[in-house]
């Protein structure tokens, strides 16, 4: 866009009315009304675009008209749900639009154009890497403690269906995002005995010791992992992995020739977290002791 300063320099500045403002259009409705002259700035006294400016104006653009896309899920019933694509502003696009309006004078609009966002997961990868499972884990919940059970629910949810590709590094908080009042997390007066107390959204930490024990069955690589100070019930000494948004991450890093599929489930006072991919990937599966088959000792703490 420096190439654009002796363009300008064959401008003038004329005061300007609304009657030459730039209309900017998307999906047939006025999404904004500009004017040139706020892209404008003078040096030496000559006219020059103003590029800090119109930079940030086209990433707020992009980020109001943004869509994102939506990866595919298997269901319920086992069934393949097909994505959906996203679009984004095309700015090159958008930008010879713009700049033909800057270098005239008199009005313009500009139906916003937008170019296509593929989902990362299509229903081509899903159905390739759902067919070996490499790993397992089962834990066990009290389903009548009704908060902690929601944020169970709540957190396996938001894991289920996750692709982690070759390479990529997992982060639990990333994923499961901040767990909020909000979002439909409670607080839980009443948590397993040891466990990390976290006011909202307690029973998080079961979530996350059941998907590090699943994914080390898998033979990934362990980036992060901290356990409780003291020994939580619901899986063996040592093999538990403590979450905080504000605090202890869980992450891993896929070091597999292929994605992996994360399953998750909440039922019946059982988390249970698989891990799939495809027939053709190669892993070395590690041995994980089973958790307690019990429901853990449950503690009240005050709010």
């Amino acid at each position: 866009m420096r190439n654009l300063f002796f363009i300008f320099m064959l401008l003038s500045i004329q005061p300007l009315s609304d009657s030459d403002n730039l209309l900017l259009i998307h999906d047939g409705d006025t999404l904004a009304s500009i004017n040139r002259d706020a892209f404008i700035s003078s040096l030496l006294g000559e006219p020059i675009l103003d590029e800090t400016t119109y930079n940030d104006f086209l990433q707020k653009l992009d980020d109001d008209i943004y869509k994102a896309p939506l990866n595919a899920y298997i269901n319920d019933r086992g069934e393949i749900i097909p994505g959906r694509l996203g679009y984004r502003l095309n700015k090159m696009e958008f930008s010879k639009e713009f700049f033909h309006y800057l270098f005239r004078s008199g009005p313009g609009r500009i139906e916003l154009p937008k170019m296509v966002v593929h989902p990362k997961v299509d229903s081509e990868i899903l159905s390739d890497i759902r067919v070996k499972q490499i790993g397992a884990y089962v834990t066990y919940y009290n389903k009548r403690n009704k908060e902690r059970s929601n944020n169970i629910s709540l957190a396996t949810m938001a894991l289920d269906n996750h692709v982690v590709f070759p390479g990529e590094i997992f982060s639990f908080n990333e994923v499961v995002g901040e767990r909020t009042l909000e979002k439909g997390y409670l607080p839980a007066p009443v948590i397993v005995k040891g466990e990390l107390y976290e006011g909202i959204g307690g029973g998080i930490c079961q979530v996350s010791s059941t998907l590090f024990n699943a994914v080390d069955k898998a033979g990934v690589k362990m980036i992060q992992r901290y356990s409780h100070s003291r020994r939580v019930p619901y899986v063996p000494p040592g093999r538990d992995a403590t979450v905080s948004w504000y605090g202890p991450d869980f992450t891993f890093k896929n070091i597999h020739n292929q994605p992996i599929l994360i399953r998750a489930k909440a039922r019946d006072g059982q988390v249970f977290i698989a891990v799939y991919s495809s027939e053709v990937i190669n892993f070395e599966p590690r041995q994980v002791p089973n958790a307690p088959d019990n429901e853990p000792e449950e503690i009240r703490v005050p709010l």
